[in-house]
């Protein structure tokens, strides 16, 4: 039996990454993309962006929803982009112009002071059954991970988006975008957060 979850997001990309993902681990559950207006996102975290989305994803669709956040976070820059990643050159400017801000930023750095991370929160919003009681609340669980690395020098790979092509993961010598797309989403971010959410989603959504 097939179990819908919408996924917060107008970005195809993510859809495809989070069924690819899924799709081994969970092969009853269907991302559907959102296709209604998102919400503002004015959270200060991960996590609280990751929720804003979730929340108004299952509270207009009745569906379970699952959102997330996630960003560059570089050493030096105390963690910046960070939340502000996807608009780190100005609203609409776009990942090339992203990307060759930051690393005109980095410019002068040793290639040891170079330490970055992908940091993915997910966000996982059940609606309170049509049986629950009037004051039943939605269900809320939310997992993180981490992905090490360091800064290329230049952008370098075709397979990514976002920071990919600057992001060479600890231990590769490649960068995210030359890692093949069954490559990255067993060792990405967002598959570690996975790893963290999938005991929840069989919990709270996977039928017995």
């Amino acid at each position: 039996m097939s179990v819908r979850i919408v996924l917060a997001t107008h970005n195809q990309h993510k859809v495809d990454e989070f069924q690819k993902i899924l799709g081994a681990r969970l092969p009853e559950l269907e991302i559907v993309r959102y296709d209604r207006p998102e919400p503002v996102e004015d959270g200060v975290t991960f996590a609280a962006n990751a929720l804003i989305k979730a929340r108004a994803a299952a509270a207009q669709t009745g569906l379970p929803a699952l959102a997330d956040d996630s960003g560059l976070c570089v050493d030096v820059l105390g963690g910046a982009p960070g939340i502000f990643s996807a608009r780190w050159a100005g609203h609409g400017k776009g990942d090339v112009a992203n990307r060759d801000l930051l690393l005109d930023q980095l410019a002068d750095l040793h290639d040891e002071d170079r330490g970055a991370a992908f940091a993915c929160t997910i966000a996982l919003v059940v609606p309170s059954g049509e049986h629950a009681g009037p004051d039943a609340e939605p269900i809320e669980l939310v997992a993180t991970g981490l992905w090490r690395g360091s800064l290329a020098r230049s952008s370098r790979g075709a397979n990514g988006f976002g920071y990919d092509p600057i992001f060479v993961p600890e231990g590769l010598s490649v960068t995210a975008a030359e890692l093949t797309a069954e490559e990255k989403n067993a060792r990405s971010h967002r598959a570690l957060a996975f790893e963290n959410l999938i005991p929840l989603l069989r919990m709270s959504v996977i039928p017995n």
